[in-house]
């Protein structure tokens, strides 16, 4: 309760004739800002000459986590405020690079800063924005990329696959020691769980070695072959599987054999056939292991399947030979950055067909060609106005704007 002269905010303070008379009387709980009478504003607190069980009001407005995007809500008593993540800005953290998405043709929006965005481009798609059209006849992959996305093509699920198969492929390294290290070339499963026991066909490499493993929903067999052949400019590798035996010749390496576990003789997937990489930003939805944490680096070619040993060989897909979809493949021995010039001093990037400039501190855009303004969170070093507060650039510097509050030069006092 807070007295004023004989008027009373908040309870009446209560006398027991008071009960007797009228119940028990419950005084207002929560927070009151503005107070006026007869259009007067009364000083809550100053103007008070009496009160009891009364305290600062902490605005609950954080309770209802209204901070979007990962961002941190903080109040205080007088105002509230999300810190955001990078990447996002606004009150509620609710603005991000590709709200306005700049890319062309189906691409993948990526914000590479507040201002800035990056273009993942779809199969058959190059250039900054994915403007540029390219054909692709021996595709190249870039394995996973600084933003956490592998380049990956995605066929139609290869029919009649259950009992029997053979693939026949070749494949060129683009760099021996990442590439080796723990990538995939194919793959086609069941998803989406992260289960044990779901089927599945999957190639890699691990650890400079070829690995392939099948799992029918009763256990995983795999083959791992000898260390590579580095001195060799192309590698090939032919596997097959008839029921629960499966084999693989790597080069000029022995075949290799191995049983399946458990009785199941059929292989049941409905993914479609993905090589190079995953269309999942994360390959803990794959199968337990079916798992290569990173995609192929390298180009991979003629590959082939039959389901039939009265078949002929052919290119999966439908029709043959066409993906259904992908993402940042690019042509072998082709570079995107070739057609790039990014400007003052900044570095051409390519990831397969995606292309971007990557920008010197200090300098931003699409070829590094507009300058960081000094209250951007990219600036280095970064302004010092306190979270709440809005910097505004000055010819010689910054000036913060305070919110009410609290001042001082970086309002940092209350």
């Amino acid at each position: 309760q807070i007295t004023f002269g004989s008027m009373f905010l908040g309870k009446v303070p209560v006398h027991e004739e008071v009960h007797q008379c009228a119940g028990q009387i419950y005084g207002y709980k929560g927070c009151i800002r503005d107070f006026q009478v007869n259009n007067k504003e009364l000083f809550i607190i100053d103007e008070a000459l009496a009160g009891r069980n009364v305290e600062n009001c902490n605005v609950p407005i954080c309770d209802y986590h209204p901070c979007r995007n990962g961002g941190t809500c903080t109040s205080d008593a007088e105002d509230w405020f999300c810190e955001c993540p990078k990447l996002y800005s606004g009150k509620l953290c609710q603005f991000a690079t590709c709200d306005e998405n700049p890319c062309g043709n189906g691409a993948t929006c990526f914000p590479k800063s507040t201002r800035d965005a990056v273009c993942l481009c779809p199969y058959g798609r190059s250039g900054i924005l994915c403007n540029d059209a390219i054909t692709i006849s021996q595709p190249s992959f870039s394995g996973t990329d600084v933003f956490g996305y592998t380049s990956f093509l995605a066929y139609s699920t290869i029919p009649d696959i259950i009992f029997y198969y053979e693939f026949r492929l070749k494949f060129q390294l683009a760099n021996h020691h990442s590439a080796l290290q723990d990538n995939l070339i194919f793959f086609t499963g069941q998803k989406g769980q992260g289960l044990n026991g779901d089927d599945f066909l999957v190639l890699g490499l691990r650890n400079g070695r070829v690995v392939y493993s099948y799992n029918l929903g009763s256990g995983t067999a795999t083959i791992i072959s000898k260390p590579l052949d580095l001195t060799l400019n192309i590698h090939v590798i032919y596997l097959g599987r008839c029921l629960q035996k499966g084999w693989m010749k790597v080069d000029d390496q022995k075949n290799k054999t191995v049983t399946s576990p458990g009785t199941l003789v059929g292989l049941n997937v409905f993914s479609q056939f993905y090589l190079g990489g995953y269309h999942e930003y994360t390959p803990e939805l794959l199968p337990e292991g079916s798992r290569f944490m990173n995609g192929f680096q390298g180009c991979i070619f003629d590959v082939q399947v039959r389901t039939s040993t009265n078949q002929e060989f052919r290119s999966p897909g439908t029709p043959e030979g066409h993906p259904n979809s992908g993402r940042s493949v690019g042509q072998c021995k082709d570079s995107p950055c070739s057609l790039i010039k990014c400007r003052n001093g900044g570095k051409c990037i390519e990831s397969g067909s995606t292309v971007y400039c990557d920008c010197l501190t200090g300098w931003k855009g699409a070829f590094c060609t507009e300058t960081v303004s000094v209250c951007e969170p990219e600036h280095d070093p970064p302004h010092l106005c306190k979270q709440g507060s809005t910097c505004v650039p000055l010819p010689d510097g910054y000036m913060c704007h305070c919110p009410l509050g609290t001042t001082g030069t970086y309002c940092e006092q209350g």
